[in-house]
């Protein structure tokens, strides 16, 4: 007798073009994508330049660690959840 369990999942194929190659990335990677993030980049970096003095004279620059931690804790947790990073067991209440 075979047990089933529910957490088996039907195999679905990964699309291929038919030269062996997976499909990978998406818009971000290709040429395109690559060319946007550059001129985004460069536009952020000249739109600072010749905005530096508002920049550095204003008073929003106090802050800027503490947006960055903010940040960094934000982002750096991905999708392994919150704090504790243990899933079951006795660490839990």
């Amino acid at each position: 007798m075979k047990e089933m369990f529910m957490t088996e999942q039907p195999y679905t194929p990964v699309p291929d073009d038919g030269s062996g190659n997976a499909p990978k990335g998406g818009f971000w990677r290709s040429r395109s994508g690559l060319s946007l993030i550059v001129a985004l980049a460069l536009g952020g970096l000249l739109l600072g330049y010749e905005h530096r003095v508002h920049i550095l004279g204003s008073g929003w620059l106090i802050y800027l660690p503490l947006l960055i931690c903010v940040g960094m804790h934000f982002f750096m947790h991905g999708d392994r959840g919150g704090h504790g990073g243990r899933k079951g067991g006795s660490g839990q209440r």
